[in-house]
Order: C-alpha cells, then structure tokens, then sequence
C-alpha cells in the first residue's frame, strides 16, 4: 500500500497543501499585530498592502500556474519548493512598507497560490473514480495544519522573534520538501492517469479550453459561490485581533477556536469526499455556503467567548466542503485534459478574492464598521450566490460528445 502510485501522490499532496499554510490568510494573519507593531501601521494600512500584494500574486498565477500543464510535475514542484523557501527568507527581512508589500506578495504567491495549486491539480489529473475521496485526504494536509498552526506560532511567538520564526520554515522547507517530491512524483507521468467516468459510460465529457471556460456563465455563478469563503474567512483571519477586541474576547480565544474549525472542516472534507464520488460535485454545491451563512448569523447575534468555537465550526464545514468542491467541480463539469489552465485561473480568482476581503475588511473598519455590521454585508453576499446556484441547479452538467 504505502509503495503504491496511488498512495504516493494523496501523500504528496498532502504535504504540500500542509505547507501552503506559510502563504494562507490564517497563517500570515497571526502576525499581524507583530508586523503592524515593527513597521508602526494601522490596520486598514495593512489591509491595503495584504490586498494589493494579493491581487499582484493573484494575476501572476495566471500565467504562471497554466505551466502546470506543459511539464514534468517534480521540475514544476521543485521550481515552487525553492521559490517558497525563498520567500520564507524575504519574509524575515521586512523592515519597510515597501519590503512587506513584496514579501506578501512572494508568500501568497508561492504558498497559498502555486503550493496549493500544484497539489489539487496533480491529484485532480491523477484521479478519476476515486476524486473526492483522494482529494479530502489531500486536503487534510491544511486541516492539519490550521489545527496545529495558531496555538503553536502563538506560543512560539513568546520565545522566538518572528523573524527568526520565517528563517525557521525557510530552512525547513529548502531541505524537507525537495526530498518528499523526489521520493514520491519523480515519476510521474499525469496524462497516463486520464481515464473515462463511470457515470457517463462510453460517451465522453468535453475537454474544455480556458478560453472556452470564460465564456460559459454557469463558470461565474460557481465561482461567485466558490469565492464566498476565500473573501469572507480571509478578512476574519487577518483582522481576527479587530475581531477578538470587538468581542471582549480573551488573547487565545480565536487561536483556540481554530481548532474547532479544523476538526469540523476535516470530518467535512472526509464526508465531502465520499459523497462527492458518491453523488458528483455538482449536486453538493448548493450546500457548501450554508454553513457559512450560518456562522454570519452566529456572528452577528451573539458574543460570548464561546460562539468563537461555534462560529468557526461552522465555517470549518463550509472550507470542508470548499476545498473539495473547488478542485472536483471544475474536473467534471470542464474535463481534466486543461484542468491545470483552468486551475490557474480559479485559484488566481481565489487569491484575489482574499485581497478583496482583506481591503474591504480593512477599509470598513477604518471608517468605523463594527464586526456585526460587517459580518451583515458578508452574509448578503453569500445569500446573493445561493439564490443564482439555485436558480442554475439544473443546468450543472458536463457537456457530452
């Protein structure tokens, strides 16, 4: 078992969904205060160079993360490996405006865009039957991650500087990843993988093209549903101290709470993953925000330090779900011939979906929003996205030929 391909690749994308958390919103939003402290910023100023940083990475990955696509997997793995340690050891450095702009921009590109991209659309190519369930055991890897992440960086934080916390992950991912990639994907060859669904028997689902892709609308309304939680979970993350100030809560309140989300959201990716190879992705997506809406309202109403474990479990069901959703949807309804492209350009709108959270959160906060009026304009959005996948439910299906 553990010598197979199959095991190999959900392993490697396991690891490096894990260490895209170097680049996530959750990860880079413990050290706010820290960095907000050095450089003697506020938070809106912040949130305007997180967003601006982010929509730069975001439309690098663009072009960038289509590669995928047109070369040997372990040179494309490598090549993120090094410029993520790369940008680990930026990160350490920051002393001005202008070097927390860039180094931003290095993490969210290399980890939250290309080390999460690489892993879904490696597994999303490799598998076919099997896709939900493979990709919730890949996706594992950052549940696990956002389990151990907050109370421990926040610990760390008490005994080690944070610079020398990213010269720390810098050098760990220089000598541990390249060594994972080289003994689990030297080898493979993706293409070899491309087999026909079961469900559609000896028809075949249309290979779409990215330029086909962005014509179809049913693409925007998925992707307004899909962008839901980058947006809204992002700006909670950054600002999560706005958000523990507001609420009375205690220093460790939402870095415990995280762990509530992570359990959620991995017994969802789990579930997701079985009823995904179970019922398809397009039948799940109307479910995928409710939870999420639900947390809005949580939010909303109530303020006892305890409603932070709550709210976040609430939003771990949802992220359960989206991790998933977001990489098994496109593979069905698209096909999986140009899913790297096509992957490219949904995890780019992803990333710049957390830079519109992080400027929006920012910005309503400086103009004197408080958190439940902000937590109201994110749950209009989200019912906004419910009603128009409703209203399209009926029309989720792969184009056969």
């Amino acid at each position: 078992m553990f010598n197979s391909l199959k095991f190999k690749v959900i392993l490697f994308g396991f690891i490096f969904t894990f260490f895209s958390s170097f680049g996530q919103s959750y990860f880079l939003g413990l050290f706010n205060s820290s960095i907000r402290e050095t450089l003697s910023i506020t938070h809106g100023q912040f949130g305007t160079i997180y967003a601006s940083a982010t929509l730069c990475s975001s439309l690098l990955l663009i072009w960038v993360g289509k590669k995928i696509d047109d070369v040997n997997i372990f040179k494309f793995a490598f090549l993120v490996i090094i410029l993520l340690s790369f940008s680990c050891f930026f990160f350490s450095k920051i002393s001005s405006v202008l070097l927390l702009f860039v180094a931003i921009f290095l993490m969210r590109f290399s980890g939250q865009g290309l080390m999460s991209h690489t892993a879904s659309t490696t597994i999303s190519r490799y598998f076919t039957k099997t896709r939900g369930k493979a990709l919730s055991i890949s996706w594992f890897g950052l549940s696990s991650a956002e389990f151990i992440m907050p109370v421990l960086m926040v610990y760390l934080l008490t005994i080690i500087s944070w610079q020398n916390l990213w010269l720390i992950f810098s050098i760990t991912v220089l000598i541990f990843l390249p060594i994972v990639s080289f003994s689990l994907i030297k080898n493979l060859n993706l293409d070899s993988r491309e087999s026909k669904d079961e469900n559609i028997k000896d028809e075949e689902i249309k290979q779409w093209k990215r330029i086909e892709v962005i014509k179809d609308y049913r693409f925007y309304i998925i992707s307004l549903n899909m962008l839901a939680m980058p947006w809204i979970f992002t700006g909670f993350a950054v600002f999560q101290s706005f958000v523990q100030t507001s609420k009375g809560w205690g220093p460790y309140t939402i870095a415990q709470s995280f762990m509530s989300y992570s359990i959620f959201s991995v017994l969802t990716l789990f579930l997701s993953g079985y009823l995904i190879d179970k019922f398809t992705s397009r039948k799940l997506l109307i479910f995928m925000n409710i939870p999420l809406l639900l947390s809005s309202i949580v939010l909303f109403f109530f303020d006892t330090p305890f409603i932070a474990f709550v709210f976040l479990g609430l939003v771990g069901i949802s992220n359960g779900f989206a991790n998933i959703l977001g990489s098994s949807t496109w593979a069905e309804l698209y096909g999986v011939k140009h899913i790297g492209s096509i992957k490219a350009l949904t995890t780019a709108l992803m990333v710049f979906a957390t830079a519109f959270g992080t400027a929006l959160y920012g910005f309503l906060i400086d103009i004197g929003f408080t958190i439940e009026e902000i937590v109201a304009v994110s749950g209009t959005y989200i019912s906004i996205s419910l009603i128009l996948l409703f209203l399209i439910r009926k029309k989720l299906n792969p184009v056969i030929i």
